[in-house]
């Protein structure tokens, strides 16, 4: 094992997103996985149907026990569903692991629309857990939350990861594939500039977690002392292989191929 992952995040009961999403990948990456669960779900390829929240209490007692004996290098928080649990999530990293790089996830809405946020945490997020993130990594709905804009095009892309960038964090990679088209673009950016990737769409339903998926190999690549540019490079073909390989599960947004590095 290379790289300790702390993972901060809810439950997906469907094993497509959340905890269970980020444990596979952070696995098949060669990295040790630890987990802080923020909730419980019942969910399948077909929506969210039931959210049980954890005790911030408790949240803050996961964190500091695997902190306090197995440590972390790099931190990857997902789902934290309403202000007090992201006010615990963020006073504990800053008193138990203030130097550890920390990926930020801003998980809002579910693939199948349900919420997973409460909408007056927003700002609570963006204050205390954006502004002190190593990398953000919303996806364009996520993104327009959080820049209070309309994003419906590349250059609509580029001025929003620069205005949050403003937000304090050290990097933005804004994931485009909501935006129509055969190509998709990811745009990042850094108090250097911007860099942008882009590759052709998968056509396929088989997209549930694509974005705990990538965070937590970002989050992966850096535990491993890889510099953000080459995390996301690395992530960016790991979840574009998960995708084209998907195994065609549920009857809806069916889960990613995270173990596809075993049949390489």
């Amino acid at each position: 094992m290379n790289g300790r992952v702390l993972i901060v995040a809810g439950s997906d009961s469907g094993g497509g997103a959340g905890i269970q999403a980020d444990i596979k990948t952070v696995t098949m990456l060669d990295c040790f996985a630890a987990t802080a669960i923020t909730a419980l779900t019942a969910q399948n390829s077909l929506g969210v149907f039931g959210v049980l929240p954890i005790a911030p209490d408790f949240i803050r007692r996961q964190i500091e026990v695997v902190l306090d004996d197995i440590g972390a290098d790099s931190i990857k928080t997902g789902m934290l569903h309403d202000a007090a649990v992201i006010e615990t999530v963020a006073a504990v990293l800053a008193e138990r692991a203030p130097g550890v790089p920390l990926i930020v996830d801003p998980v809002m809405v579910a693939k199948g629309g349900a919420t997973l946020i409460e909408p007056g945490a927003i700002d609570t997020l963006k204050r205390l857990l954006v502004a002190r993130a190593t990398v953000l990594t919303p996806n364009l709905p996520e993104a327009e939350i959080l820049a209070g804009r309309p994003i419906d095009s590349l250059a609509a892309m580029h001025e929003a990861a620069q205005a949050l960038l403003q937000l304090g964090c050290r990097a933005v990679l804004l994931k485009g594939g909501h935006l129509p088209g055969a190509m998709v673009y990811d745009v990042l950016a850094t108090a250097s500039g911007l860099r942008v990737w882009d590759g052709p769409r998968i056509d396929s339903r088989h997209t549930h977690g694509t974005g705990c998926t990538l965070a937590s190999a970002i989050a992966a690549g850096l535990a491993q002392g890889l510099c953000v540019e080459a995390a996301i490079e690395r992530a960016r073909e790991y979840v574009r292989r998960a995708i084209a390989s998907a195994p065609g599960l549920g009857r809806g947004h069916g889960p990613l191929d995270h173990a596809h590095p075993l049949r390489a």
